[in-house]
């Protein structure tokens, strides 16, 4: 039985960010806002399965609130007691490159918070796919305190420079406040339900 609601536009949110917490308090509150605003707007969090960092602050907030979480990591990271133990799921893998491709077929769409080189893997991973055309999946980065304003500024000269189109920039939505990133991204999800190219929000 359902309870005759909608579900929402975003089923699964996948989420990049640091198994560190970083120097600075606001990277943990973001994070843990942010989950809270999963939670509430039942979408499920997609995550890389640690209990460390701000995927810890971010898995355990969801779960505070009632989300839902589902954590896929890499055999290697779970026997290093890395995996968190709590979760509504926690699929294991052999190698990280399983545990992207895995996270990237679960998510109806992505977004970065803070975090270090791990992190920005994953989100030019998923860019560069969505560049390519292997998917129209939104992409979204929580610019926490300006945490990504100097990367945003490099991609600007990348394109400056001829190496990145300007149409390629625009396939990533940024915000400094969750539920707007979050209102966007649902807003891009629905644009390519229907077959159409949004534009950027």
């Amino acid at each position: 039985m359902t309870d005759g609601t909608a579900p929402p536009p975003l089923g699964k949110l996948c989420v990049f960010c640091g198994s560190s917490t970083g120097d600075d308090p606001v990277f943990s509150a973001a994070a843990r806002a942010f989950g809270r605003t999963l939670a509430r707007r039942r979408t499920t969090l997609v995550y890389g399965g640690g209990h460390v960092g701000l995927m810890g602050v971010l898995a355990d907030a969801v779960l505070a609130a009632g989300g839902q979480v589902i954590g896929v990591i890499p055999e290697k990271l779970a026997q290093r007691e890395l995996a968190h133990t709590l979760l509504t799921e926690l699929v294991v893998l052999p190698s990280m490159h399983e545990r992207k491709a895995k996270m990237a077929s679960l998510a109806d769409a992505f977004v970065a918070l803070p975090g270090g080189l791990g992190t920005l893997d994953e989100l030019f991973e998923i860019w560069t796919w969505a560049q390519l055309g292997f998917h129209q999946k939104p992409i979204g980065l929580l610019n926490v305190s300006g945490f990504f304003s100097p990367l945003l500024a490099l991609t600007e000269h990348m394109s400056r420079a001829g190496f990145v189109r300007a149409r390629q920039l625009e396939l990533v939505s940024t915000d400094d406040d969750g539920e707007r990133l979050l209102t966007r991204l649902e807003a891009r999800a629905e644009s390519a339900a229907r077959g159409i190219a949004p534009d950027a929000l």
